[in-house]
């Protein structure tokens, strides 16, 4: 039977999650930092933190070779300041990299290069401070294929045809520049069991046989269908990478709902609707020793990405409203986080690689 143990109204998603055993995180922006509500929210709500943009690419290498750390070092310092764990995100995408990468005309050898690298100096210089990372993000397209991308094939870092021998590089590279952070591949569109989440559920399970050093997989699941049966099968999904020896993180959760031009809702039922997504997600996490993070991206509507992406069609995503005032999907992730036996709890693994 399910426990849902009791917690007031002021009761933080920090202190329940801790008590489940969980992380629960969000991404962040360190320019927001200076702005009391914010800085004061994300610490007292959340003990992991992850850089929404300032470790990736363009970030960390504007120019080749001269390295900027100075965002993501305040995100870490932060973190530490306030006992939070910090998620690096991410190592290598098709998106996000700067113009001398990105029309470079690279040779294979020369990419290659490029990408030992930036691995390496960007892990070495987290290694110890920056527990897990999202080594490789989104290399998978709907239909389960490989995406034509840089690193692949345009021209790739000698691998080309190769499926995902170039992840596998990446994640041998990553843990070559630090032996104990947890390596992840993150993913959208992949909470369900279907052709893309096969795909990488057969990527995994074969880096898992032949010794390639992967902890986890990240599900993203960025939302927007308010009915609860789509997410029939993310208790199973999660279990069969569960049952690789994974641990599971749900990385970049947010529930976008339909919004006028002015932002405001549509249909104001929505925030309860978006409540039951928030609980069932959490709940299921939850009940899994795998699942062993629960991540929102963002958690402030005032910054939330979604807007802006879907050209104003979308917002009001994510647990907080743009007044930094809980909206019922906080409660219900309270809830959500809460279901889950002492056993579970006890059985969730520790998220370290110590001793490897």
């Amino acid at each position: 039977m399910l426990l849902c143990p009791p917690f007031s109204s002021a009761q933080t998603l920090r202190a329940v999650a801790a008590r489940a055993g969980l992380l629960v995180g969000t991404c962040v922006t360190p320019e927001h930092f200076n702005e009391p509500q914010y800085a004061n929210t994300l610490a007292r709500e959340f003990n992991m933190v992850e850089p929404e943009n300032a470790m990736k690419w363009r970030a960390t290498e504007p120019a080749r070779g001269e390295f900027d750390f100075t965002a993501g070092d305040r995100i870490v310092t932060f973190a530490e300041a306030h006992g939070m764990k910090v998620r690096g995100h991410n190592l290598l995408w098709d998106k996000y990299n700067p113009g001398w990468l990105a029309t470079g005309h690279f040779t294979s050898p020369q990419l290659a290069e490029i990408m030992h690298n930036h691995i390496r100096t960007v892990v070495q210089h987290y290694a110890g401070r920056v527990f897990a990372w999202d080594v490789v993000n989104e290399s998978f397209d709907a239909h389960g294929n490989i995406k034509s991308t840089l690193w692949y094939d345009q021209p790739g870092i000698g691998f080309a045809g190769q499926k995902t021998r170039y992840i596998e590089q990446a994640f041998r590279w990553a843990h070559e520049a630090d032996p104990k952070a947890l390596l992840f591949y993150n993913d959208f569109d992949v909470e369900a069991v279907n052709a893309k989440s096969d795909a990488m559920y057969a990527m995994v399970r074969d880096f898992r046989r032949h010794g390639v050093p992967i902890d986890g997989v990240g599900l993203q699941m960025h939302l927007s269908n308010l009915d609860p049966s789509a997410l029939s099968s993310l208790a199973a999904n999660i279990a069969r990478f569960a049952g690789l020896g994974l641990q599971v993180h749900i990385t970049e959760m947010d529930v976008a709902l339909p919004v006028d031009h002015n932002g405001q809702l549509l249909h104001p039922e929505d925030l309860h609707r978006q409540a039951q997504i928030y609980r069932k997600v959490a709940a299921v996490c939850a009940a899994q020793p795998a699942c062993t993070a629960f991540q929102t991206w963002g958690f402030t509507d005032r910054y939330s990405w979604i807007p802006r992406f879907t050209h104003g069609a979308k917002g009001q995503a994510l647990v907080f409203d743009k007044n930094y005032q809980p909206k019922p999907a906080d409660r219900a992730l309270l809830q959500g986080l809460a279901r889950v036996t002492p056993k579970v709890a006890g059985e969730r693994k520790q998220e370290c690689r110590c001793g490897k």
